[in-house]
């Protein structure tokens, strides 16, 4: 959930943009650096190894969620982070955010799952958006607290209005002669870049890979935004740092030279060779020349492509459902079933159908879904399957809107018998073979599969979602119920790759989400729903361009503007 969907609109606001419904206008968006100092030593042998997850609080409830998490940086007490978050900002909204720090020792995404002594909670901070943007150069610091009786150090918080600027650089470079630091061996060098801002500050936006044992490095071609490079002002200072990569986290400064996008721009040539130069070295030594030289070896820059890009152009969103009926849910005719219908009232797996589908079928131009159940038997001969068709038409299991799939889910639920056991492999394979056959870009399909929880076939799964990942396609899992959800998080792939018989999945394409985080207490069901298809459908714009991207492919231009005064020859008379 690399979060990072969210520079996908357009960072300012027009009057058109007006949402008549909420009444606000969209807002600026901001990046939020943060860096901390000071932190708690929680290791015994080594320093922390520092992550922090930011927080948000909901309007409707004063609930907190999750909204992004920076990476882990090892052996350290100062972190300074790369991944930001990027934030609507609203001027008229208090918007209440919360800082928790961790020593992340654990491979599991789920910090509460950690020891809860404070062994890895380094200590938290509260405060508001406004706050850090009305700070002076916008730079908010604050002492960490949390944990009694302890000096947490502080955290630094920067925010910086975001350019709409586009455009990505993809940019290599290459060294030649570094300072050697290590004693045994050479150095394994690596380098940090940093855009100037306004107050003459430095703000971390890229940290190369480590290339071991050499003076003479070739580091890897790497994308950025030219917004984190420069934020759109082309003659904005760009620092460049190059240190000696040490185990412990104590990295060996080497050298540093500066650029700016402008020089960048001119590309492979004698002006973009710099000398590293080392100050502290250069008043020691008298024949000091320099600490190095880093070439820029290719330099070349891409529009980014945006999700509405490819829909105006014509891609068309294909939304196939898929419905858990297994025996674990409980008879349809009890009240504590997950499947029980109430005449009231729709049951939790009705819920997620509506809230999701009701988005996504704005994108489906023919509004006709295919709607599969698995894990039951069917009539009349009780064998189990697991990709029926919900309608119990194989050729034709096309269901009309959202409301048409309510309706044969309803049927199938007075026809079939649950069963077992919950396999995902068939409805998942099922999508793919469709997706298989249009890999061009002028469709993307998306299964949602709705599920109370253990899943029986999981190194099935695997194995095709990893095959999914090469096609233009994603899966959203709804978890429904009050099981374990583990498995659930572990195809979800935001934090460690998915996997199966040693290939990694090209691509991360699951999305999970517990529906019982959405219950609203109030019974509003409507909020909850809003926000259950927010959080489903937030990673599926970068999800479709990681795919575009993946196969080179370009949205088409979008089709002319509709005129009144446009005559169309072959109009039915």
């Amino acid at each position: 959930m690399e979060g990072d969907v969210m520079d996908k609109v357009e960072a300012t606001a027009t009057v058109g943009d007006l949402d008549p419904m909420s009444g606000s206008i969209p807002a600026t968006k901001v990046e939020i650096t943060v860096s901390c100092r000071n932190l708690l030593d929680r290791d015994t042998f080594s320093k922390s190894d520092p992550l922090v997850v930011l927080y948000t609080q909901g309007v409707e409830c004063k609930q907190w969620r999750e909204f992004g998490r920076t990476e882990v940086i090892d052996n350290t007490l100062n972190p300074d982070f790369v991944r930001k978050y990027i934030l609507d900002y609203f001027f008229e909204e208090k918007q209440n955010l919360r800082f928790d720090v961790y020593d992340i020792d654990s491979k599991s995404p789920d910090l509460a799952k950690h020891p809860t002594d404070f062994n890895d909670f380094l200590g938290q901070v509260h405060c508001t958006l406004g706050e850090i943007v009305g700070s002076p150069a916008s730079r908010l610091e604050k002492p960490l607290g949390g944990i009694p009786g302890k000096k947490c150090g502080t955290i630094i918080l920067s925010a910086e209005e975001l350019g709409n600027c586009r455009d990505y650089a993809t940019m290599q470079f290459c060294a030649n002669k570094l300072d050697k630091k290590d004693f045994f061996g050479k150095s394994d060098p690596f380098m940090v870049f940093y855009r100037s801002n306004e107050d003459r500050t430095f703000t971390i936006c890229h940290k190369t890979e480590v290339v071991k044992n050499t003076l003479n490095p070739i580091w890897q071609p790497f994308s950025i935004p030219v917004r984190a490079l420069c934020n759109g002002d082309y003659d904005r200072t760009i620092k460049v740092e190059i240190y000696d990569w040490d185990r412990d986290g104590s990295h060996d400064f080497i050298g540093e030279f500066t650029t700016s996008y402008k020089e960048l721009c001119r590309g492979q040539n004698q002006l973009n060779v710099y000398e590293v130069m080392n100050a502290k070295k250069k008043l020691k030594k008298k024949r000091y020349i320099n600490s190095g030289t880093v070439s820029l070896l290719s330099f070349n820059v891409e529009s980014e492509h945006t999700f509405l890009d490819y829909i105006k152009g014509g891609t068309q969103i294909h939304f196939t459902v898929a419905i858990d009926f297994t025996a674990s849910n409980g008879n349809p005719s009890q009240s504590t079933s997950l499947h029980y219908m109430n005449p009231y009232q729709m049951n939790a797996y009705a819920m997620a159908l509506k809230a999701v589908g009701e988005i996504i079928q704005d994108y489906d131009s023919d509004k006709m879904f295919p709607a599969l159940g698995f894990g039951a038997k069917l009539p009349p001969d009780g064998r189990v399957s697991h990709e029926f068709p919900l309608n119990g038409n194989v050729e034709n299991p096309y269901c009309n809107g959202m409301e048409g799939i309510l309706e044969a889910y309803h049927q199938s639920l007075k026809t079939v018998q649950l069963y077992g056991p919950t396999n995902f492999a068939p409805v998942v394979n099922h999508v793919a073979r469709y997706a298989a056959a249009v890999e061009d870009g002028s469709q993307y399909f998306v299964l949602l599969i709705i599920t109370d929880g253990v899943i029986s076939d999981m190194a099935q799964t695997k194995e095709a979602i990893v095959n999914a990942a090469k096609l233009p396609m994603s899966i959203i899992i709804v978890g429904v119920g009050q099981a374990e959800f583990d498995a659930m998080v572990e195809l979800d792939g935001d934090d460690i790759r998915i996997s199966s018989r040693g290939k990694l999945a090209e691509r991360d394409i699951v999305q999970f989400v517990p529906f019982r985080d959405y219950m609203d207490r109030t019974g509003n069901h409507v909020l909850s729903m809003a926000r259950l298809a927010k959080d489903v459908l937030a990673e599926i714009p970068d999800q479709l361009i990681s795919y575009m991207k993946s196969r080179a492919i370009k949205p088409n231009p979008p089709p002319p503007p509709y005129s009144p005064g446009d005559h169309s020859e072959s109009k039915p008379v």
